[in-house]
């Protein structure tokens, strides 16, 4: 009696689909998307009323999923945002990280032990560059979108908008892998705080100012914690860093309070997207050395 043993892709995108996540094929031996794009669409089928991406075409039901894998060996993209599923991914250093450059595994433990938390156990994926992928479930009409460096260098999330490659896929002939099996666990609610989206004020931001600053100090403190607020992902971290140790001369002149300083820069952090715990040490960092190499007034820097 012969057996048939099915395609190893196929199995790998049912195997996703049956635990109800949304699965899509992706280019054979590549992490991009096989679906067409928006420019050579052709308004038929699935797109008879205008182009759909892979988001929206993501797909549980097996017998689409067969009909798609049958044509070809694709890898299996997993779309994490209609899945209900928040990944963590923790990347390695890239050949161009400075050397000693902690991989985001590392710091995402390090994440864990400043906030008191355990390291989640959760269903864990190796990706073939040796990273992580931590799956979790997202909160109940939560709809968290993409980060990148967020949490912390080489620690990007896929949420809404992203996917993730599943594991028994294969690039340049290495597998996505599963390393850990456990039950996907909800997300962590630290975790959850640290990734919502901060509202930001409809306005420009405004600070109430420190009664005694000089007027060339209050413009300063409201310049730079507006460039903080609007600074970009990517961007957030270094904006505080300078903008604090600007303004830290100001302190150093008596000109404005150390704490209403603080409290100004923590605020436009948070609303920048920040962690609160990360602008706590940056600005107390930034302030105490500005304090102890504050120039006199009139010198030059």
């Amino acid at each position: 009696m012969t057996h048939d043993h099915p395609d190893p892709l196929l199995s790998a995108a049912l195997r996703a689909a049956t635990r109800g996540w949304y699965v899509f094929p992706l280019r054979p031996g590549d992490k991009r998307p096989a679906l067409h794009g928006e420019t050579t669409c052709p308004r038929t089928g699935t797109c008879a009323d205008g182009h759909r991406k892979w988001e929206d075409r993501a797909t549980t039901d097996p017998d689409r999923v067969r009909a798609a894998w049958t044509t070809g060996p694709f890898n299996v993209a997993v779309a994490t945002g209609p899945s209900g599923l928040v990944v963590v991914d923790l990347d390695l250093p890239k050949p161009n990280s400075k050397a000693g450059t902690p991989s985001g595994a590392t710091t995402f433990e390090a994440l864990c032990e400043r906030t008191g938390q355990a390291v989640p156990t959760t269903y864990r994926v190796r990706t073939v560059t040796g990273g992580e992928h931590l799956y979790f479930t997202a909160p109940p009409g939560a709809r968290l979108a993409n980060s990148a460096g967020k949490l912390g260098d080489l620690i990007d999330t896929r949420a809404w908008g992203g996917y993730v490659v599943a594991p028994g896929s294969t690039v340049n002939g290495r597998e996505y892998e599963v390393i850990d099996p456990a039950p996907v666990a909800p997300l962590p609610e630290w975790l959850l705080d640290a990734l919502k989206p901060v509202e930001r004020p409809a306005g420009s931001l405004r600070l109430s100012v420190p009664k005694r600053g000089s007027r060339a100090a209050e413009t300063a403190l409201e310049q730079e914690t507006a460039l903080v607020a609007q600074a970009p992902e990517g961007r957030r971290e270094a904006q505080l860093f300078e903008s604090a140790r600007k303004i830290g001369r100001f302190v150093g002149w008596g000109d404005l309070p150390r704490h209403e300083v603080e409290e100004a820069f923590q605020r436009a952090g948070e609303m920048a997207g920040l962690p609160a715990s990360q602008c706590r040490s940056t600005l107390r960092s930034v302030l105490t050395w500005s304090l102890r190499n504050c120039r006199p007034r009139g010198t030059t820097a």
